[in-house]
């Protein structure tokens, strides 16, 4: 049985999370206690109490992200005896969940992990105003198909694929106009659902260029050590363990597609049959299920999740 660890991305945030880990565990205290330390700010009361627009805005939900993501892994070692370099082949995050995936492998510390992910949200938002950039998923279509809507839709602006999520999934990402064009075109190609995403920036394209200086900026300034895991990089859907390529493969991810659908078929081809998704929600869970139907996978977020984890390793 091999394992990986993979680390969810924005949009799984959700008010309370991680409130049960940490009133259960104190490993989990730390964490968040560590991560409002490093911003210099309570974020935790945010992401405990709300409210659900402050959690949501891309600056909070990618460092709370990573701080939940963290808690589980650091109790799941306290509680259970998990050891990532002996029991995991690979780590992988979905987007920002690749730097939890780094902070869990102590290739970043959680401090500076959460410290990049301020700044990566801060740029983002930052990169493009608000409203001149959307995001639409298109549902019921494979990779190529998207890109052929994508630069249909070119015409009238930035459009290109962003998210390669598996189970006939692709996010694309752009300029409003373009991305509205794009519904329409793939509505009219008989795509099975094609809709316009709540969020606040066009991640994941070209449109995000200052974003990804600001972020070579930052990288440049903080200590990448080896992974004690091969992190499978959104960008080359493969192993990356060398600090330089590390931070290549961030600064590359803000502006390039996540390749997340041949992330996992690269790791169960390696391998894997089992993936552990460590952090809110169960978005990864649901994709992988769809992208390799023999794996098997489970998400652990709460102190319920780590009792049934438990109980499966006794």
């Amino acid at each position: 049985m091999t394992t990986a660890f993979v680390f969810p991305g924005q949009g799984s945030q959700a008010v309370g999370m991680g409130k049960g880990l940490a009133q259960a565990f104190a490993p989990a205290r730390r964490v968040f206690e560590e991560v409002d330390a490093a911003l210099g700010d309570n974020l935790s009361e945010t992401m405990w109490n709300g409210p659900a627009d402050m959690l949501t805005l891309t600056e909070n939900a990618q460092p709370a992200l990573m701080a939940v993501s963290l808690a589980v892994l650091r109790v799941l070692e306290a509680e259970t005896g998990v050891d990532l370099a002996r029991d995991a082949a690979f780590v992988a995050g979905h987007s920002l969940g690749e730097y939890s995936a780094l902070a869990a492998a102590q290739s970043l510390t959680i401090a500076d992990a959460a410290r990049l992910l301020r700044i990566r949200g801060r740029a983002m938002q930052k990169a493009v105003p608000v409203g001149a950039g959307a995001m639409a998923a298109l549902i019921g279509v494979e990779l190529d198909a998207a890109k052929s809507i994508a630069a249909e839709a070119s015409s009238a602006g930035v459009c290109a694929a962003a998210n390669d999520n598996g189970g006939g999934q692709v996010v694309l990402s752009g300029a409003k106009p373009a991305i509205e064009r794009a519904v329409e075109i793939a509505k009219a190609h008989g795509v099975k659902r094609a809709m316009m995403l709540p969020v606040s920036a066009p991640f994941h394209c070209s449109l995000m260029q200052p974003a990804a200086d600001a972020m070579a900026q930052a990288l440049a300034e903080v200590s990448v050590k080896p992974p004690s895991v091969p992190l499978v990089a959104n960008v080359l859907a493969g192993p990356v363990k060398d600090p330089p390529g590390i931070v290549r493969s961030l600064v590359e991810q803000v502006t390039h597609m996540v390749r997340w659908r041949e992330s996992v078929l690269f790791m169960v081809q390696a391998g894997v049959t089992v993936f552990h998704e460590l952090g809110a929600g169960k978005v990864l869970t649901g994709l992988i299920k769809r992208i390799a139907e023999n794996a098997e996978a489970s998400a652990i977020g709460t102190p319920e999740d780590i009792g049934r984890f438990r109980a499966a390793d006794a």
